[in-house]
């Protein structure tokens, strides 16, 4: 086990870069929700693995509280907040799938690029997916600044602090648990407040395009 784990972790690791490109070209909010799930699981694999290898009990703690929150409890309320917002197509973006996905080829070579002089100073087991890990990144914030709704702004912001957990694990073989902790705290306060905030939208406008709020500026 201790000897595939590297093969392992690189394979969870493109599972999750993946992923996010399936992401940015996904136009059915019920499947972007379904994808972050399964982006979910693979973080929460690799973090398992990557404890048991390393002996690091924090490791555990990490891929318990990505289970609780990013497996079960962010995507069952986002289910259950499209299904009461009537939500089921993101069909408007600022850029075309095609030319979206050509950006994030090119985001995912400059990730590659920028990481490899850091990835050789790291010693951690999965050191080399730092690159991925930037990628998902990237990726995830492209996918914030081109679409135009507020569920999938909210599920790409979420991606991106996916890929942030997973370049602490592959380089520093997790952060403290303290910090752990507060990651989680905030991303769930964050995800209740977004909630919120999309119901409020919805109220307002009977719609979750946020250009809507540009009404709301004064003359």
């Amino acid at each position: 086990m201790i000897q595939l784990a590297p093969q392992l972790i690189n394979l969870f690791a493109t599972l999750i870069l993946m992923l996010s490109f399936a992401m940015i070209s996904q136009r059915r909010i019920v499947s972007l929700i379904n994808l972050f799930t399964i982006q979910g699981v693979a973080l929460v694999a690799a973090s398992m693995l990557l404890g048991y290898v390393t002996h690091q009990p924090d490791l555990y703690v990490s891929g318990a509280l990505t289970l609780l929150l990013k497996v079960i409890f962010i995507p069952w309320m986002l289910h259950r907040v499209i299904r009461k917002l009537n939500v089921r197509w993101d069909v408007d973006t600022l850029i075309n799938i095609p030319t979206t996905m050509l950006v994030g080829i090119a985001l995912v070579i400059f990730s590659f690029s920028l990481a490899l002089p850091i990835s050789r100073l790291s010693s951690s087991m999965a050191g080399g997916s730092l690159g991925i890990a930037l990628a998902c990144v990237l990726l995830s914030f492209l996918m914030m600044i081109t679409r135009s709704k507020a569920v999938p702004q909210v599920i790409g912001f979420l991606s991106m602090e996916n890929g942030l957990i997973f370049a602490a694990t592959a380089v520093t073989n997790g952060m403290p648990m303290i910090v752990e902790f507060g990651i989680a705290l905030d991303v769930l306060v964050g995800v209740l407040i977004l909630g919120v905030f999309m119901f409020q939208i919805r109220e307002k406008f009977d719609s979750l395009d946020i250009h809507n709020l540009e009404t709301l500026k004064e003359d």
